[in-house]
């Protein structure tokens, strides 16, 4: 089953920029980044940027572009039966580095999980003065590590 990816979300100067890999099944149906209640992504977020939690997606929005952290997606289509990373095959990628060199104000890429960093990589250099950090991705799928681990982790990677 082909899905599409979303927009990015981009802020006015980005200093982070948080690439994922491609939208699940429950982001799809709701149209919304890290729609799954069990991904730890708006927690994570939350607790990053110390900001009163939200459910409320549109604040969700406005907490990422208030902090200066843009997020999109490595892949612009690709074929997946399932919401596991594992299972994307045929993928296209988005302009990443075209977005990247038009925001020189973005000083740190966060991969969220192997798998993303994976598909960079596969399709992209890394932009000279860029800090680039893989994190635990915030899947439920990466049961193996608690919402501590996965904070704790995020929190040493962030600039």
């Amino acid at each position: 089953m082909e899905r599409v990816s979303f927009d990015p979300v981009l802020p006015e100067n980005p200093k982070i920029f948080i690439l994922g890999t491609m939208p699940g099944k429950q982001s799809l149906k709701k149209q919304q980044y890290y729609a799954n209640a069990r991904n730890s992504f708006w927690k994570i977020i939350y607790d990053l940027t110390e900001e009163v939690y939200s459910e409320n997606y549109a604040e969700r929005i406005d907490t990422l572009k208030r902090n200066h952290i843009a997020i999109w997606d490595i892949c612009q289509f690709g074929d997946r039966k399932t919401s596991l990373d594992s299972d994307i095959k045929n993928e296209v990628p988005n302009p990443i580095n075209e977005i990247i060199e038009m925001f020189p104000s973005v000083k740190q890429i966060l991969f969220n999980g192997k798998k993303a960093e994976k598909l960079y990589r596969t399709y992209f250099n890394e932009i000279e003065g860029v800090v680039y950090e893989t994190v635990l991705s915030t899947s439920p799928a990466n049961a193996r590590f608690s919402f501590r681990e996965k904070l704790n982790n995020w929190k040493i990677a962030i600039l």
